[in-house]
């Protein structure tokens, strides 16, 4: 049995249980623990370990968790010769929070963490949690972020652009006012790349 075979037998076995519960919303949801505690004895039944791992990424202004899940073959004697492959990876990304209410730095990095390796887990062995409420969860604090005012290093590049490229005030306030915007201080992150794009088709 290669490892795709015994990657293919441990998803179709693998059940792993929404193992912990929403305080203020009442429902279940599974957590990266919960889906290393159910596929350990499949691991182990089929001679394969399973080892995560984490780095911390820059990627432009932001700091990213990468956690990589590899399931291992220990066992298939072809692999010592080098005939068939040991084993199957997969990668996935959790953003830290600047910030997080009641959180210190520690604590923000291993939320990001325990999200990142359990996205890395859920594509490794085919678990899909579209309905799960950590996800929700993660996409409100992308929301909540994207609600937020863009930094002075964005608003320096965009105010320089409209410096530079001549546009005129009248057309800088009715591209803003299109967005519900009367200055560039109000500018939120989620509208500031449309806003970059409508004063480049603008200049061009």
């Amino acid at each position: 049995m290669n490892i795709y075979e015994k990657l293919l037998n441990i998803q179709t076995e693998l059940k792993a249980p929404k193992g912990q519960t929403n305080k203020f919303g009442g429902y279940k949801y599974r957590s990266c623990e919960d889906i290393l505690e159910a596929v350990k004895p499949i691991c182990k039944k089929y001679d394969a370990t399973l080892v995560l791992s984490d780095e911390l990424v820059n990627i432009g202004d932001r700091y990213y968790i990468k956690a990589t899940a590899i399931l291992y073959d220990i066992k298939n004697k072809s692999i010592e010769i080098g005939i068939e492959q040991s084993s199957i990876s997969n990668t996935a990304y959790a953003r830290e929070s600047e910030s997080k209410k009641g959180m210190d730095e520690s604590q923000i990095t291993g939320t990001a963490s325990s999200y990142a390796r359990k996205y890395a887990l859920n594509g490794l062995f085919n678990i899909d949690d579209t309905k799960d409420a950590d996800t929700n969860e993660f996409r409100e604090q992308v929301e909540q972020e994207n609600e937020k005012v863009i930094d002075g290093t964005k608003l320096k590049v965009l105010n320089a652009s409209i410096t530079k490229n001549n546009i005129p005030d009248n057309v800088v306030e009715l591209i803003l006012s299109q967005y519900g915007y009367t200055s560039t201080n109000e500018i939120k992150i989620k509208d500031y790349m449309k806003i970059i794009n409508d004063f480049k088709t603008k200049v061009s």
